[in-house]
């Protein structure tokens, strides 16, 4: 057993990485915002009114935006960005407590932040000194060098995290625990999860697409239809896949999205070899929402408890859920007591 001097030492290890993380991507969230805002304003006066925002694949522009509604598009997204990657880090401190998900978030702030910036720099130079914004320069190597630099930022921001504690995730349940159940004894297991973040970006993303398409409607700038279109779309996607419900049955693993409840995914009790609970971070599993493929999909939306589900035919679906050692054990219950199911052996 660990003594309470040792739960005391590791409490305080995880309170002074978390300090350190904080400090750190706070002042870096906040030096690329003073960044990203001073640049351009320094520059107003050599800028056009609207300036070039797209490029084509020939590398010429071929839309505009005003200098207030990009320098906004610019800082929304880093705010969702860097925000996000603080807000995640704040409010769970076991993601900090895992290696691959604390230099996750250090790849995001730092990779995510340096291409932001990089795309700001490059769009400022090719409208510097130019009458309309359709003179603006030609892109050709310098989205190169904007990626170029993304990735190297996010390996040396991935680097700088990696210090530290690394937990392995904790598995709760096995596939002998079960519940006990009467002989003809129905039961139902029913858990949800809501993801207030993705949620909160999905109703903002629409609200913004909706502001876009209103300008356009009102100035006339079909350039600000592409932006609109692919924000309400991405936001819509977002609101349907920022919460889930699971309800397990004799039938077998329902799972439903969305305030609406759709899309809907039925897992059939033959197909459940065995179910199990353990901690999952978004970073071990490659980010928020669905991830992996049919046989081994993983629906993330938070960290923490996940319910993990084993096929017959060996794979397996995860999905981040409360309480899913009951619906693990439940569902091996269930298992163990239809004629198809393979038990728990």
């Amino acid at each position: 057993m660990t003594g309470p001097r040792s739960r005391s030492f590791k409490g305080e290890t995880v309170m002074g990485l978390r300090g350190r993380f904080l400090s750190v991507a706070v002042g870096w969230f906040a030096l690329l915002t003073v960044v990203m805002v001073a640049v351009p304003l320094a520059l107003r006066d050599r800028l056009p009114e609207p300036m070039a925002s797209h490029w084509g694949p020939s590398g010429a522009p071929d839309g505009s935006m005003s200098f207030a509604t990009l320098l906004a598009l610019q800082l929304g997204i880093w705010v969702l960005i860097g925000g996000g990657a603080c807000a995640g880090a704040l409010r769970d401190s076991w993601m900090l407590r895992r290696r691959a998900s604390r230099m996750g978030l250090g790849a995001l702030l730092c990779g995510g932040g340096l291409f932001l910036v990089g795309l700001q720099l490059v769009t400022l130079s090719a409208n510097l000194d130019i009458p309309t914004w359709s003179a603006a320069a030609p892109l050709s190597w310098d989205a190169l060098l904007v990626v170029a630099v993304m990735l190297l930022g996010g390996w040396l921001g991935a680097l700088a995290a990696r210090p530290g504690p690394d937990e392995s995730p904790r598995s709760s349940g096995t596939a002998t625990e079960t519940i006990p159940l009467r002989p003809g004894q129905r039961t139902v297991w029913v858990s949800s999860v809501r993801n207030g973040w993705v949620s909160g970006i999905g109703g903002s993303l629409v609200a913004a697409g909706a502001g876009f398409a209103a300008v356009a409607l009102l100035n006339g700038n079909d350039a600000l239809w592409p932006h609109s279109v692919i924000m309400i779309v991405t936001g819509l996607l977002a609101l349907t896949f920022s919460s889930a419900r699971v309800q397990i049955t004799e039938d077998g693993l329902r799972i439903s999205y969305g305030p609406l409840r759709r899309p809907r995914k039925h897992i059939p009790i033959e197909r459940v070899q065995r179910a199990w609970s353990e901690e999952r971070s978004p970073w071990e599993v490659g980010g928020w929402g669905i991830r992996g493929m049919p046989g081994a999909a993983t629906v993330m939306l938070r960290s923490g408890e996940c319910l993990v589900v084993g096929y017959v035919s060996g794979g397996r679906f995860t999905i981040s859920i409360d309480d899913a050692e009951h619906g693990a054990a439940l569902l091996n219950t269930l298992v163990a007591r239809t004629p198809a199911g393979t038990g728990s052996g």
